[in-house]
């Protein structure tokens, strides 16, 4: 008989939050392959469930290797269970590739949702929930970081971004650089923890609060998307060309119109020079 892989979401901080049925689930798999095996146990331990199954690792060092074991596992007739350390596996997290395999095999996937990190910052933010897009992680280079950000200039959607507490204060200074000051934004740390926090402002308001607070914890930074009334890229590349037609230098004109649009001063000096190019 041909078993399963279930992706189970943990919780993402409040072991309260955990389901009768994730404990179900997990007290009954034959198998449970967690990223971490020591904060599977603590959480077992947390909600009174006795683990019977084998439990495996899988995180991003060893899932390549492990994802073909697990699925064989499955099509075996076994109850395979992937945990992540909080939320749901695949989401910046190992388990893709278990999936991934599992679905070219034929063996069956299924989902035990459980708290998402991302829709609870989104839900309480403030901002526009009706469209959304997560990003992930920023990279971590700066200029990698700037391209990502250039790139997401005209994102209309609220954007929502994973970040590390050390990293978070450079990551708001590029999305100030990339977007302008002005920005609607909200920062969420520990969220369902004993310190959850969630500090809304503009970019430049919650820049100023990460240098000055340096926030520890769980990170979440949710982004309000480009406004649908503000001048299009295009607008403003045909803008800066008439303006460079009428004597004034390409780089004060991008400059101006940069500073009151708030699109970033590379994105639109970069499409500027293509549009120059082209003529």
């Amino acid at each position: 008989m041909t078993g399963h892989i279930v992706l189970a979401g943990t919780p993402i901080g409040n072991a309260g939050d955990a389901s009768a049925r994730l404990m179900e689930t997990l007290a009954s798999a034959e198998i449970i392959a967690a990223e971490d095996t020591r904060r599977l146990r603590d959480l077992a331990r947390r909600l009174g469930v006795t683990l019977t199954g084998s439990v495996v690792a899988l995180h991003d060092h060893n899932e390549r290797d492990r994802a073909a074991e697990l699925v064989e596992r499955a099509a075996g007739g076994a109850t395979v269970v992937v945990v992540s350390d909080a939320g749901m596996p695949t989401v910046s997290d190992p388990g893709f590739r278990v999936v991934e395999q599992a679905v070219s095999a034929g063996v069956e996937v299924t989902v035990l949702p459980g708290p998402s990190a991302v829709l609870a910052a989104l839900a309480v933010s403030g901002l526009p929930t009706d469209r959304f897009c997560f990003e992930g992680f920023l990279p971590r280079r700066d200029g990698e970081r700037s391209a990502t950000l250039a790139a997401l200039a005209m994102e209309s959607r609220t954007m929502i971004f994973f970040e590390a507490p050390h990293r978070l204060e450079a990551s708001l200074a590029a999305m100030v650089a990339a977007w302008g000051p002005e920005r609607r934004a909200a920062v969420s740390r520990e969220l369902t923890k004993v310190y959850e926090q969630t500090r809304r402002g503009t970019l430049e308001d919650l820049m100023q609060w990460a240098q000055a607070e340096q926030p520890r914890g769980e990170i979440v930074v949710t982004v309000a998307g480009r406004s649908a009334s503000a001048p299009s890229l295009e607008s403003l590349v045909s803008e800066a060309l008439a303006r460079v037609a009428a004597g004034e230098r390409a780089k004060d004109a991008v400059a101006d119109l940069s500073e009151a649009s708030g699109v970033a001063r590379r994105l639109l000096y970069a499409a500027v020079l293509a549009a120059r190019g082209r003529d």
